[in-house]
């Protein structure tokens, strides 16, 4: 069972490489915000309102955690199994959703609308993950890990390969960006949008792709491998404003909880957990308070570093 930690700095936070003493606080420990989630997943940010949203994909829920007061409430029930979340550049939800084999944003009166549940007129398998360019396309991952039982959606047979798509902002078009992916899980951008991580969960061992964006900034070119992850498991990802890729991590006893990776690829951190961290995001007053989902908890620490 976890236990918070009674000395500082906290012993739960590994340094691999000496780059990463200067984003370890030592006087900041791993705090446990809230237990009681079947698997949580996809935790985003909202500086506006102070609060923290994330998903409980087998309850079929949105919880909101509340900045201020340390107050968890549901925020959607039911949520169609929604995974992964982000906040597209006018402040609105962008969820995907299980459930309804869909990409949704939420507008400012909260109602959904689909932005995509289909591509060349075959249904989905189960958006996963997404992400929100400058440009305001939106880039997702769609395995069928919704689809794959009735625990964390509805079991069904998949219609499509598991691609990464672009969806245009514009005409509203998708793209596959990315079809040499098995099994795309987590998705995110570097800082200057110049590269585009990706987390393959079926390759074996399983890897963490990295892919060149093109200059036209809708393509991707020069698909390579950006980690060998080994006996590890990485999730969803975000990158801090250095570059560095604090991913969420699993694999077992001393292996779950949050690697972090330098823009060479080399592990410089690890934070751990009691179990495998399914997902992370930056947020806080100043961007730099890590909020980490694993297995049922939602755990949070202070970082000398912000995120993008």
């Amino acid at each position: 069972m976890w236990q918070p930690s009674e000395i500082y700095p906290d012993p739960s936070i590994d340094i691999l490489d000496p780059r990463f003493e200067r984003y370890r606080l030592s006087l900041s420990a791993v705090e446990k915000l809230y237990e009681g989630t079947r698997w949580g997943e996809g935790p985003v940010w909202f500086g506006d309102g102070r609060y923290l949203l994330w998903s409980d994909i087998p309850n079929n829920l949105i919880l909101r955690w509340d900045e201020e007061t340390g107050a968890v409430s549901p925020f959607r029930k039911p949520s169609d199994y929604a995974n992964g979340h982000t906040r597209d550049r006018q402040g609105r939800l962008i969820s995907c959703q299980h459930g309804s084999r869909s990409v949704t944003r939420t507008e400012y009166d909260g109602t959904v609308t689909t932005l995509i549940d289909q591509f060349e007129g075959k249904r989905l398998n189960s958006p996963n993950d997404v992400t929100v360019k400058s440009d305001d396309s939106i880039w997702f991952t769609d395995p069928t890990f919704g689809i794959g039982g009735d625990y964390e959606g509805h079991r069904a047979t998949p219609e499509l390969p598991t691609n990464v798509y672009r969806l245009d902002p514009i005409t509203g078009e998708a793209a596959v960006v990315a079809a040499d992916i098995d099994h795309p899980n987590g998705i995110c951008f570097s800082p200057d949008e110049t590269r585009l991580y990706i987390a393959e969960s079926n390759a074996k061992p399983k890897r963490i792709r990295v892919y060149d964006v093109a200059a036209d900034g809708r393509t991707l070119t020069n698909g390579r491998v950006f980690v060998d992850c080994g006996d590890g498991a990485p999730d969803g990802f975000r990158c801090d404003e250095d570059g560095n890729l604090w991913c969420g991590w699993g694999g077992g006893v001393g292996l779950n909880g949050v690697r972090v990776f330098a823009p060479d690829g080399v592990a410089i951190g690890h934070i751990h957990l009691p179990n495998r961290c399914a997902n992370l995001c930056f947020g806080g007053r100043a961007k730099n308070r890590l909020f980490m989902v694993a297995g049922q908890s939602l755990f949070s620490l202070y970082v000398n570093t912000r995120g993008v």
